[in-house]
């Protein structure tokens, strides 16, 4: 006979262990899923943030160049991104009502990828999913976790797009220029002296698309997976 913490195994967001195996497993599951799915459309964007044009920078041409090598590097990636947020987040567990929640889901995220862009997505999707729950006065299930991942990756999307645009004219900048430096803020102020800020938010639209689509399939496929490896791991005698 089951317990009732042994009855949240098919139930997403829930954790009585750290699952370290499962979490390995279905980190790297989730982000080959979310590159096979994807990788077009960050060519997409990535073109139309090129200071040459979305036309000259190569349009629609060979936007699936690459797939299956960024696949494959995505495993390992995605798998120790994974391994490292639950690590910390079990290291540091505290009640779901606790105000050092966000606190806590902020340093897992920076330990295991230190971008802006997982310092925001991480603990708005754990709160998402935490007022989800209790909302409905249960764990949420795989499918509304993969909502609230969609929710949280466009907004991150959003507010960190400059820092993509500049990201991304520094790797294109030519060799000896000042952009090419990799000064962050220099990137930026150049993008705002000539663009303004519609070239600070240049390719905000299709980013925030496809991310949304990546957080609903990376996080979603993520909590599934790892929900199922684990449903088994109890089922074995």
């Amino acid at each position: 006979m089951r317990t009732s913490t042994d009855s949240l195994g098919g139930v997403c967001g829930a954790m009585d262990r750290p699952g370290f195996t499962a979490s390995l497993v279905a980190g790297g599951v989730a982000g080959v899923a979310v590159d096979l799915i994807l990788f077009p459309l960050d060519t997409i964007k990535t073109r139309l943030q090129s200071p040459q044009g979305f036309n000259k920078a190569g349009g629609f041409r060979g936007i699936y160049a690459g797939v299956p090598s960024a696949a494959i590097g995505s495993f390992p990636n995605a798998a120790a991104f994974f391994i490292t947020y639950e690590y910390v987040k079990w290291l540091w567990h505290t009640d779901s009502s606790s105000y050092l929640m966000p606190v806590k889901h902020m340093l897992a995220a920076s330990a295991g990828e230190v971008i802006p862009f997982s310092l925001v997505q991480f603990p708005l999707w754990e709160s998402l999913k935490a007022l989800w729950s209790w909302r409905q006065d249960h764990v949420v299930d795989c499918w509304q976790s993969a909502v609230c991942g969609a929710f949280a990756g466009g907004f991150a999307a959003a507010v960190t797009t400059p820092l993509d645009v500049a990201k991304t004219r520094i790797m294109l900048a030519k060799a000896g220029s000042s952009t090419a430096s990799g000064n962050v803020l220099s990137a930026l102020h150049g993008v705002w002296r000539t663009q303004g800020l519609s070239g600070l938010f240049a390719g905000v639209f299709p980013r925030m698309a496809a991310i949304s689509l990546g957080g609903f399939i990376f996080l979603g496929a993520y909590e599934q997976t790892r929900s199922l490896l684990l449903e088994l791991g109890r089922e074995r005698p």
